[in-house]
């Protein structure tokens, strides 16, 4: 997989800062990190990343807001949404929004993103460990 150029949103500096020590140049190189939707919305038109990894509950714009922004002007940049919703709602709500990825910040952040990273680069969507089930059980197909 070739280096990708990486923006990370979240308002938690501790949870920003666990992302990037998973991604450990490994994946990329993290080209910045922002705490509110409008500061993402900026810095992904400003730099135009390979991949957005996002958190929905933030300030000032939420993450499904800025994706549907970020859709429209910065098309080729691939968003991942990283959440503590599990919630069939929100995983629809951010496919809808343009999202190519779906994960659970409670699980294995050292598997599940390297997965969801190959997937959405390779141009599929992935949804991870943990929202699969809550999708399988919420309308009883398996996902």
């Amino acid at each position: 997989m070739k280096k990708l150029r990486i923006l990370l949103a979240d308002d938690h500096p501790e949870m920003l800062s666990a992302i990037c020590g998973v991604l450990e140049d490994k994946f990329g190189e993290v080209v910045e990190t922002v705490g509110d939707g409008e500061a993402l919305v900026e810095a992904a038109q400003r730099l135009k990343p390979d991949i957005i990894i996002a958190d929905i509950s933030m300030p000032r714009l939420n993450g499904l807001e800025a994706t549907r922004v970020l859709q429209a002007t910065v098309p080729q940049s691939k968003v991942i949404i990283l959440s503590v919703h599990r919630e069939p709602v929100y995983v629809s709500l951010a496919f809808n929004a343009g999202a190519r990825g779906y994960l659970l910040k409670r699980t294995g952040l050292h598997t599940e993103l390297p997965k969801a990273l190959q997937c959405v680069t390779a141009g599929d969507r992935y949804i991870g460990l943990g929202v699969r089930e809550e999708c399988a059980l919420s309308d009883g197909a398996e996902v």
